[in-house]
């Protein structure tokens, strides 16, 4: 259900346990179609957006509107660079469905523009595992989505081998992931959003206080529906709702948290995020191609050319 201010996907059934794929032939014939059957997947093709269903998880809580409206303007200038993987729907000859790439989906389909796209002949189980890493790989999912995923998971007949498996993490890990998420429906979760800025202890805190007290938990759920709630970051939806369950009021004076900003490179790519605050500014570097692993080692010279860069523009003003 689409809310004003915030983009949403709708939420999907248990997903279809399919059956894996019969066994290939041996010997010359089965390594040859083994070859063919690689080289297909691996092709990149051009397929009609309209031909794409939904399939497996709900993996993102929502859609930011800003950052989905930075990703169709780079789409359109630059094209798409990255292709999503699909496979085919058996229920639905000549169509397909969507196993990682949801954003850029939905990109290119407002824009109009068909989708580059690799096509995999996958069951349930390999699906949601190819959808786990992908996202784990780009390290962009929130600590709630993880836990969102995982419950999701959990609820569809998943054992915790494959959660962990399809999240990259250990046992432990999804067994902590899991208290948080069995604990917060769904359409809740939907309301508040990814919370980007919110970790493990404040959900934690938040599930505790659920636990210890009822009303709490009535008065974090009507907060979320209440009227401007939809506008707000979801970082700052999460506080509102926290402080609804605590029962304290924030002071009016209190400015809302400030939203990050993204920095990218001259392709469009998606670089850092900066966020400014009275405290001062944070960037972060998604550990990802090794570049937060270069600007860790040049940090002291980087930093101090730019301070004296300030300084010398300071100096002439």
């Amino acid at each position: 259900m689409a809310r004003k201010g915030i983009l949403t996907t709708e939420p999907n059934t248990s997903p279809k346990r399919r059956a894996p794929e019969p066994v290939a032939p041996r010997g010359a014939v089965g390594a040859l179609q083994s070859s063919l059957t690689k080289l297909q997947e691996n092709a990149v093709q051009d397929i009609a957006a309209h031909l794409i269903d939904d399939a497996g998880i709900e993996d993102r809580l929502a859609i930011d509107p800003d950052s989905q409206a930075q990703l169709k303007a780079s789409l359109k200038t630059y094209g798409q660079q990255v292709p999503v993987l699909l496979r085919p729907n058996l229920d639905k000859p000549g169509r397909y469905e969507i196993v990682y790439g949801r954003r850029r989906l939905a990109a290119l389909r407002d824009l109009g523009m068909p989708v580059k796209a690799m096509v995999r002949n996958l069951d349930d189980h390999a699906l949601v595992l190819a959808q786990g890493q992908e996202n784990t790989a780009r390290q962009d999912l929130s600590f709630i989505e993880k836990a969102s995923f995982a419950t999701q998971l959990a609820q569809s007949d998943y054992d915790r081998q494959t959660i962990a498996a399809a999240l990259s993490i250990d046992l432990p890990m999804v067994s902590r992931l899991l208290k948080i998420g069995t604990e917060l429906p769904l359409e809740f979760l939907r309301r508040i959003g990814s919370a980007p800025g919110i970790g493990r202890d404040r959900w934690t805190a938040l599930v505790k206080m659920f636990n210890d007290d009822p009303n709490a938990r009535r008065r974090a759920y009507e907060t979320s529906r209440s009227a401007g709630f939809d506008e707000l970051p979801s970082d700052d939806r999460f506080e509102k709702t926290f402080t609804a369950a605590a029962n304290k009021r924030r002071p009016a004076d209190t400015p809302p948290t400030p939203k990050a900003r993204t920095l990218r490179g001259r392709d469009g790519t998606a670089i850092a995020d900066i966020r400014s605050t009275r405290r001062g500014v944070t960037l972060n570097i998604p550990a990802r191609d090794g570049f937060d692993a270069w600007i860790a080692e040049h940090a002291e010279t980087l930093i101090s050319d730019l301070h004296d860069r300030w300084q010398k523009e300071r100096t002439e003003d």
